[in-house]
């Protein structure tokens, strides 16, 4: 079992990674881990699925896949996300989101301590 097993189930031929979206922030970016899902800020408002599309064009360039290689799955209208993945390779997925998440941890300034810290 990997560290970043808790953030994605396998579904079929697809995965589904668990995103906790704050909208309305100053600039879009990952923060972490938020429990276990993949904590992302957008800078997009939650109007007309405006942080939706800005958080799944977020994890389309974290995780290097196209954008129309994810769909929203689950939480449109919530903060608590699901996004299916297709086109993934799982090991290529594991290897994105231990970057992902140890970019985030490097990244400077003040960071709020997240839940599941």
């Amino acid at each position: 079992m990997s560290d970043v097993d808790d953030l994605y189930a396998i579904d079929g031929d697809a995965v589904v990674i668990a995103v906790h979206v704050q909208p309305r922030a100053g600039r879009s970016a990952v923060l972490g881990r938020e429990g276990h899902a993949l904590k992302l800020r957008v800078a997009a408002p939650p109007v007309d699925d405006r942080a939706n599309e800005a958080a799944r064009s977020l994890l389309a360039a974290e995780l290097g896949i196209p954008p129309s290689a994810i769909e929203l799955a689950a939480g449109a209208r919530s903060r608590q996300k699901r996004f299916r993945l297709r086109g993934i390779d799982h090991d290529e997925l594991v290897n994105q989101l231990r970057r992902v998440l140890r970019d985030a941890d490097a990244a400077p300034g003040p960071r709020a301590p997240l839940r599941g810290d």
